[in-house]
């Protein structure tokens, strides 16, 4: 019977405001958005990277939300297609949630438009779907949210 490898991932934090940091974040995000997205402001919030080896394959950030009071906003992910079905997605939002907890925020909040493998990774992570009072994105845009809790040491 053949054995089957499932691949190992590695999620680190970075520091984006390193220049070769931000360099691989704008190709990761320039191989999974293509021109669909403007390239977020790296040098602010926080980010991960996964890696396959050596090999970053996948990104994540969280900002200060500026729409929603005492909350991170879930700005970007992007996994490269050979790294999809891995759960990926789901593992850096792990980590961008306990940095939120640590940050005090009391909630996550962010938005999909027409990507339904996202919105389902949302959903699998405990998010709900909401309706902001000043909706701050497109018409069909799917806004989630997840509250957690603060972090007491």
């Amino acid at each position: 019977m053949p054995q089957i490898v499932i691949p190992r991932y590695r999620i680190r934090a970075v520091d984006a405001r390193d220049d070769e940091t931000a360099d691989i974040l704008i190709e990761l995000h320039r191989l999974t958005f293509f021109s669909g997205a403007s390239v977020p402001p790296f040098d602010c919030g926080h980010w991960w990277l996964a890696y396959r080896g050596e090999t970053p394959v996948a990104f994540a950030g969280v900002v200060p939300s500026t729409h929603v009071r005492n909350a991170g906003y879930f700005c970007r992910v992007g996994v490269l297609q050979p790294h999809w079905g891995h759960r990926l997605q789901l593992r850096l939002m792990r980590a961008m949630e306990a940095r939120a907890r640590w940050n005090g925020w009391s909630r996550v909040v962010s938005d999909t438009t027409a990507n339904v493998p996202s919105a389902n990774n949302f959903i699998r992570a405990g998010y709900r779907m909401f309706r902001p009072s000043l909706p701050w994105a497109f018409p069909d845009t799917l806004y989630w949210q997840k509250n957690i809790l603060v972090s007491r040491f």
